[in-house]
């Protein structure tokens, strides 16, 4: 709490420190448009920025080749706050009240995203993080917006996948105290694999950066779980399921977005194989939007694009959709057109914001780690007729 208190302290200071609101103005240089991005581009998370960044740079090259916004070209500001929640707070704080820019992206965790909103929300300037899910990152104000889905509908569809397609009946916690994302997550997946006549065996915890887990995953092995859920970044989840089967363990370990990463499976190699974990998106779908977008992103930087780079990509369009329907460029006029998003047709699925300014019932993909690669082992799709089916493929089990 102290810790908290702290962070809570520190980001008032710099909204109460700050430049006033702007009223108006473009906030341009010359006849470039700026915006800002603040990511992770070093630290812990250090892939999530980095993937982010190269699915915004796509867009943007895009948007300018194609005659930017009616005649000027968007210019990127990229500030990297390393993972850390302060610096988020600082960096957005500097791009706004220094660089003026137009509107801000990012950020990835969510604990960033919570740390920099309101001071988005004070100046005026709208915000879009690409992929931060808890649920309290747009209750930061209706500057603050998102182009993902929400914590509450991922973690209650990995209970539903645990105990519908895995056929879990008793399933252990591991959960990173120090995340706002992981807490937020847990809370959902237990919630709703409880209300399915599960049980949870075990409830421990870690911090990130930890790189002992052998006391806790001793405590869930003599629980006997038929999954463990672990709703955390992959920076740790490879060492967690490596220590796991040293243990003997050979549950399968189920988890959230934050483990979406190239880092994840050349950190936990083995030991992932039959795991899980639910995404935004699946890079071999065969979707006429995800294949294109797939191959002017490996064309461009000579690697398949996860779904960090695809939900910086479609982040990006939206905001240029946006910037094209403004009258005028201030941060009002913005954020009116920005929650007036409707339909756009995105590589992670159609776009349509609600009141609350997060999309509409987007799609999720669950996938398995297989033989070293990423296999699409369920789709949950909201939209799909009757139940809202679930598609699955793989072994199931």
């Amino acid at each position: 709490m102290k810790r908290a208190l702290l962070l809570a302290l520190a980001i008032l200071s710099l909204v109460l420190l700050g430049c006033p609101p702007k009223e108006g103005g473009t906030s341009s240089a010359g006849n470039e448009i700026l915006v800002g991005e603040y990511a992770s581009m070093s630290g812990p998370q250090a892939t999530f920025g980095q993937t982010t960044h190269e699915g915004i740079t796509l867009a943007v090259e895009e948007i300018n080749a194609a005659g930017g916004i009616n005649g000027r070209k968007i210019k990127i500001l990229l500030e990297d706050d390393q993972s850390k929640q302060i610096e988020a707070a600082n960096v957005v704080t500097k791009l706004i009240s220094q660089s003026n820019v137009v509107a801000v992206l990012g950020e990835v965790a969510s604990s960033c995203s919570i740390a920099a909103g309101p001071i988005c929300q004070n100046y005026k300037v709208p915000m879009i993080t690409p992929s931060s899910t808890n649920p309290e990152v747009t209750r930061k104000g209706d500057y603050v917006f998102r182009m993902c889905f929400v914590d509450s509908y991922q973690g209650e569809n990995q209970a539903n996948f645990a105990a519908n397609y895995l056929h879990a009946k008793k399933a252990a916690v591991l959960v990173d105290v120090k995340s706002d994302y992981s807490t937020g997550l847990s809370e959902f997946f237990q919630g709703r694999f409880k209300e399915l006549g599960g049980t949870i065996v075990a409830n421990v915890s870690y911090a990130n950066g930890d790189s002992d887990f052998k006391a806790q995953l001793t405590r869930v092995k003599a629980a006997n779980p038929d999954i463990l859920y672990v709703p955390g970044y992959y920076t740790d989840i490879g060492q967690i399921a490596i220590q796991a089967r040293d243990l003997g363990m050979t549950q399968p370990l189920v988890g959230g977005d934050g483990w979406e990463s190239p880092k994840l499976i050349e950190i936990g190699g083995k030991a992932l194989e039959g795991c899980y974990y639910s995404n935004h998106y699946f890079a071999d779908d065969p979707a006429p939007a995800v294949r294109d977008f797939v191959t002017k992103y490996t064309v461009r930087f000579k690697q398949k694009p996860g779904a960090l780079a695809a939900l910086g990509y479609d982040a990006t369009k939206v905001l240029a959709n946006a910037l094209k329907r403004c009258a005028k460029i201030d941060g009002p006029t913005l954020r009116d057109e920005i929650a007036k998003t409707k339909d756009y047709a995105g590589v992670t699925g159609t776009i349509t914001l609600g009141p609350d300014r997060n999309p509409i019932g987007k799609k999720l993909v669950v996938v398995e780690i297989k033989n070293g690669q990423l296999a699409l082992a369920a789709t949950i799709d909201p939209n799909a007729p009757a139940t809202g089916a679930t598609a699955t493929t793989g072994s199931g089990k």
